[in-house]
């Protein structure tokens, strides 16, 4: 047993990449995903080369894919339960006024990511978009966990403040009987 050495990693990754790529293929159908996942199951076994073994790593490999799919399903999970929660059950009811509101609202939202810096508008992205971890993010982008905080803390500051500042027209119709 020695640990995981530059030549060791080139040997487990020509050696297992499309075996990985196959399996996660055979658990969720898409080429596309499978490749992805096995890109991160390896780019995960080089960052922890350090603390691995050579020997009898295979298992290792297919544990970590399986963890990465069953990780894709449950965002994917809900990305689908938050886009159904959201969906206008009739699209009849909706007023033009509505529609305008919404699309103020869209277009105040995408000034305010304009103008917060750019780490705080990719910091941001990364944690409400891609619903990336803060720790995901630090290391991604190689800053503290702490200056991810800080950078979150600061784009929801930034929004609340000119969310709440936005003049939102009243509904005329409350309270009107007709």
């Amino acid at each position: 047993m020695r640990m995981l050495c530059r030549k060791g990693f080139k040997d487990i990754y020509d050696g297992n990449f499309d075996a990985v790529r196959r399996y996660v293929y055979y658990r969720c159908g898409d080429m596309e995903t499978a490749s992805d996942v096995a890109q991160d199951v390896f780019m995960k076994v080089w960052e922890k080369r350090d603390s691995l073994y050579d020997s009898n790593i295979k298992p290792l490999l297919y544990r970590m894919a399986t963890n990465y799919t069953i990780s894709i399903f449950r965002k994917q999970t809900t990305q689908m339960n938050f886009a159904q929660s959201m969906k206008i059950e009739d699209y009849a009811d909706s007023t033009p006024e509505d529609e305008l509101s919404f699309h103020e609202l869209k277009a105040a939202y995408e000034r305010i990511l304009e103008q917060m810096t750019d780490r705080q508008r990719t910091v941001y992205l990364m944690s409400r978009e891609k619903e990336m971890k803060y720790a995901e993010i630090a290391d991604r982008l190689q800053i503290s966990v702490k200056a991810v905080e800080k950078h979150i803390s600061a784009a929801l500051r930034l929004l609340k403040l000119n969310i709440t500042n936005l003049e939102v027209a009243p509904d005329t119709n409350q309270g009107v009987k007709k």
